[in-house]
């Protein structure tokens, strides 16, 4: 099987220039190059760039898909949006990790599986991860979490460490972030458990008459500031810093009313998830097996049915399982054995399934050369 590598990068806050354009095209002479993106795969040869190098000087989000089981995911967001600190509490290992540069944080999420992975085409994967830059430049910490997750899962954490402050919302991922889940291909069983821990997400339009409040408190000339970015359309992130604030002092007032769950282990979380995944597969068992013997029972009632119409014409059928072996037809073939199967059942129906045997044994006599037929027999069971 040939290698596939997909690797596409994309730029948000600001687009490339036309040198920048000029500078990636001498790597590549058939990767597609717009302002805003770099996209191209490799089926036999390798990227020539520096992913870690364009994402320090060029691009806000990477992804990296390769056949053999590899996927990458990197984010890039202002220090004043997402702080090193905070990642840190979260990502402790080689599959979730982060680091700063020229004012940036630069997250990378990685997923490995070894031995090789299902064949997956990168393309469209970026799209649908991208919202969750916006989100985590907003405060939401369940990307941070998933990534902790993604840590636990591959074993590299000890039984004894204790996650970090599960954010809420966990139970309730909206497109973007069941689309990481599915791309980092976190244990669906493990997060379910560490949602339980999560509180539900408030949404901020059911908040407005609080950021009211707040924002009233504000200074003026920071609100004049926020406003004339807004319309001048110079700069969002003051908005989304403002939105951060509250969410924060929000987070902040519900923690000091509010008793704090207990911070589970690793090594308990896994225990969960594992119980809880026996669990859905007794469950899925269990179901398998009533729909099955649902199937049967209609089944058994449609043949039953069916035994009842032909009961009257045994001897007709007898004879058109002889005609039908004489004409030395595969189809035929089947269709006697289809016929015998019939006359077996009804022989068993009326307690006389020697006489049936009887029958049966001299048609075989009789037809003993045909290996066809005799095989087909075998099959059936007859």
């Amino acid at each position: 099987m040939s290698e596939y590598q997909y690797y596409e990068f994309q730029a948000i806050d600001r687009p490339l220039t036309k040198k920048e354009m000029r500078e990636l095209r001498t790597y590549s002479t058939r990767a597609r190059i717009t302002p805003t993106s770099f996209i191209n795969d490799y089926s036999w040869g390798n990227f020539r760039g520096d992913e870690d190098a364009w994402m320090e000087k060029y691009f806000d989000a990477f992804l990296y898909v390769a056949n053999w089981g590899t996927r990458v995911l990197k984010l890039r967001l202002p220090c004043r949006l997402l702080d090193l600190e905070t990642v840190h509490l979260y990502c402790r290992g080689k599959q979730a990790f982060a680091r700063e540069k020229d004012g940036k944080i630069i997250l990378t999420l990685v997923s490995d599986e070894e031995g090789g992975g299902e064949w997956v085409e990168g393309e469209g994967w970026l799209s649908s991860l991208i919202s969750v830059r916006a989100e985590i430049a907003r405060g939401d910490k369940r990307s941070l979490y998933l990534g902790w997750l993604l840590c636990t899962q591959s074993g590299k954490l000890d039984d004894e460490d204790v996650e970090p402050a599960v954010p809420p919302g966990l139970g309730q991922l909206n497109a973007s972030l069941e689309s990481l889940v599915e791309f980092l291909r976190i244990d669906t069983d493990l997060l379910l458990v560490a949602a339980r821990a999560s509180q539900p997400m408030v949404d901020a339009r059911e908040k407005q008459e609080e950021i009211r409040k707040w924002v009233g408190k504000l200074p003026a000339h920071e609100k004049d500031d926020v406003l004339t970015r807004l319309i001048a359309g110079e700069d969002l992130s003051p908005a989304t810093e403002l939105l951060r604030r509250f969410i924060r002092e929000c987070d902040q007032e519900d923690q000091g009313a509010a008793e704090q769950p207990r911070r589970r282990t690793v090594g308990e979380l896994l225990r969960s998830a594992e119980e809880h995944a026996q669990e859905r597969r007794q469950l899925a068992a269990k179901k398998a097996a009533e729909e099955k013997a649902r199937r049967e029972r209609e089944a058994a009632i449609l043949r039953a049915k069916y035994l009842d119409k032909i009961a009257g014409r045994k001897p007709e059928l007898w004879n058109e399982v002889e005609t039908l072996i004489s004409s030395k037809q595969p189809k035929s073939y089947d269709s006697a054995v289809k016929l015998l199967v019939d006359l077996r059942d009804l022989a068993a129906r009326k307690g006389k399934t020697n006489e049936f045997q009887a029958r049966l044994d001299a048609i075989r006599v009789a037809h003993v050369r045909k290996p066809s037929f005799i095989e087909r027999l075998r099959k059936a069971r007859l």
